[in-house]
């Protein structure tokens, strides 16, 4: 595995103010994000792309989100160190690891089995230990439930309402919804056992959600 060597924690430190400059406000996020190292989340051959603030392909459809996108997404969760956390879509297992520096409290549930298997022995490798599920994010995990936060790192043709009824009553929900070209992000409150309140917020473009309350498994 890849060093993490002075000249990375350099190219963190750049990334992390042009994020500043971007409009990203949180110094806890900023700080995760400048301490979790994101080439190692690249095979070798791509690393040189890791601290440009872009998306790129880590296989099987799918990709490793865009710094910017992390940050500003993280920030609407407003992740406390007590909090329990649900992540849908570990994807490469970037976000999962920024969430992990906010609390050690994150479950993460990936759809795709050949990266689930593959994000869990990296993961490992690292150190981490979130606790993974392989399965339909678009679902939740209501054995685990309630959870003060979610979020889901793939565009959603709605508002799942597995995942709003595993929402503690305080809890916020941060996913992108739309069609499947273009999403607005979305940060939802519950606000009661049956209210919930919602921000509508910039536009984004995911990966599609898939699953039984998302785009189905076509």
């Amino acid at each position: 595995m890849s060093a993490d060597t002075y000249r990375h924690r350099g190219m963190r430190r750049a990334l992390v103010e042009e994020l500043r400059r971007k409009g990203i406000r949180d110094e806890r996020v900023l700080t995760a994000i400048g301490t979790v190292p994101r080439h190692l989340f690249f095979e070798s051959a791509f690393q040189p792309h890791a601290y440009q603030d872009k998306a790129f392909p880590i296989g099987e459809g799918q990709t490793i989100s865009q710094p910017y996108t992390v940050a500003y997404q993280t920030e609407l969760l407003q992740v406390q160190p007590t909090d329990q956390v649900l992540e849908i879509g570990t994807g490469s297992g970037y976000q999962c690891s920024v969430l992990l520096e906010l609390t050690p409290h994150v479950c993460s549930i990936e759809y795709n089995q050949v990266l689930f298997e593959r994000t869990a022995r990296h993961l490992a490798g690292l150190g981490r230990t979130p606790r993974l599920f392989c399965g339909d994010g678009s679902l939740g995990l209501p054995q685990h439930a309630p959870f003060d936060k979610i979020l889901v790192t793939a565009g959603s043709p709605t508002l799942p309402r597995p995942l709003l009824r595993q929402l503690r009553v305080g809890g916020a929900l941060v996913i992108p919804v739309g069609d499947e070209t273009s999403q607005r992000m979305m940060r939802v409150v519950r606000e009661s056992e049956t209210e919930f309140s919602r921000q509508e917020l910039e536009e984004f473009r995911f990966v599609p959600l898939l699953g039984q309350a998302g785009w189905g498994a076509g």
